[in-house]
């Protein structure tokens, strides 16, 4: 094979001529309209002798030395962020964004007990956002886990990068501190960058910390829930037909917990909670907690006409 003969594609229909050899046993081809390809020399062969020659172009000599491969110029390589878009004071609009030259095939999860539920995929675009979701600012300590993974990949030829893996959980002392104009979007977000560089900062002394101005963060509102709130797995979970026994008593003792703390921090007298009568062991549970809790008054069984002996109310300190 030498430059300027005539070659078809093995696995497409293509047709060009030899431009010049490159590194790794690639060949670059001429095809339609000017456009060179390289393609590895073992996915073209040459036509016929009589067609190679009506096809050599003597212009082009060939002892011509191969130039050299430069790879694509990547100039924006980082800016990947997760941007929280105030919509109100109650919800966000949840987006990833990606300012960098990258494009990025990408998944986004957020794990559940031993499973991971998706909520994004495909390929994010360089220089491109994608939506999310909106999530109500109501439910930040239930957001979760995000998960994010992704691959970095340009047409061409281009530096070699390693895949990213980020997992992001937020508290609410420094989510609330990152507002600035999102990329791309040209809004106001809680932007949280997927692919900084951790920074590690010298040690203050104690006078230092003394001398700097406390930050104050705006309180989130804390949701005021249910007077009976009802812990029957079917309620709390769609994936309760497949969970073991000590997966529903974790999440129902969770759900406990998080409406319990609720209902203090919102000023509450008292709170319901359907335990149901099965075999005792969450009514058992739920009673060993609140007789060791600092901010409950009594318990006791709800209204047995009402509940049987499946529910029991809390008086709240």
């Amino acid at each position: 094979m030498n430059i300027g003969d005539k070659v078809r594609m093995i696995h497409s229909k293509e047709e060009g001529v030899v431009y010049r050899f490159l590194a790794n046993d690639v060949v670059e081809i001429e095809i339609e309209d000017g456009f060179r390809l390289p393609v590895l020399r073992r996915e073209i062969t040459v036509v016929s002798a009589a067609e190679a020659q009506a096809f050599r172009q003597p212009s082009i000599s060939p002892a011509a030395p191969a130039q050299e491969v430069r790879p694509n110029v990547i100039r924006a390589d980082k800016g990947i962020f997760m941007a929280f878009v105030p919509n109100n004071d109650r919800e966000l609009s949840f987006y990833l964004v990606n300012n960098t030259d990258w494009d990025l095939p990408f998944t986004l999860t957020t794990p559940t007990e031993n499973h991971q539920r998706g909520l994004a995929g495909g390929l994010l675009k360089a220089k491109s956002s994608l939506k999310v979701k909106d999530l109500l600012v109501k439910d930040f300590e239930e957001w979760g886990t995000f998960v994010f993974q992704c691959l970095f990949y340009t047409l061409g030829f281009a530096p070699e990068r390693a895949p990213l893996h980020k997992r992001m959980r937020f508290r609410a002392n420094t989510f609330f501190k990152n507002k600035r104009t999102a990329p791309l979007l040209n809004k106001d977000a809680y932007l949280h960058q997927l692919d900084a560089d951790e920074k590690v900062s010298a040690p203050l002394d104690a006078k230092e910390k003394m001398l700097q101005p406390s930050e104050t963060v705006p309180p989130i509102p804390v949701e005021r829930p249910a007077a009976v709130i009802d812990l029957h797995i079917e309620k709390l979970s769609r994936d309760f037909l497949i969970l073991t026994k000590e997966q529903m008593l974790d999440i129902q003792l969770k759900t406990f917990e998080t409406q319990l703390e609720k209902a203090i921090a919102s000023g509450m007298d008292e709170i319901t909670f359907i335990h149901g009568v099965g075999n005792g062991t969450l009514r058992t549970e739920l009673h060993r907690r609140l007789g060791r809790h600092k901010n409950v008054h009594f318990y006791q069984d709800a209204q047995k006409e009402k509940f049987g002996y499946g529910a029991t109310k809390v008086k709240i300190k």
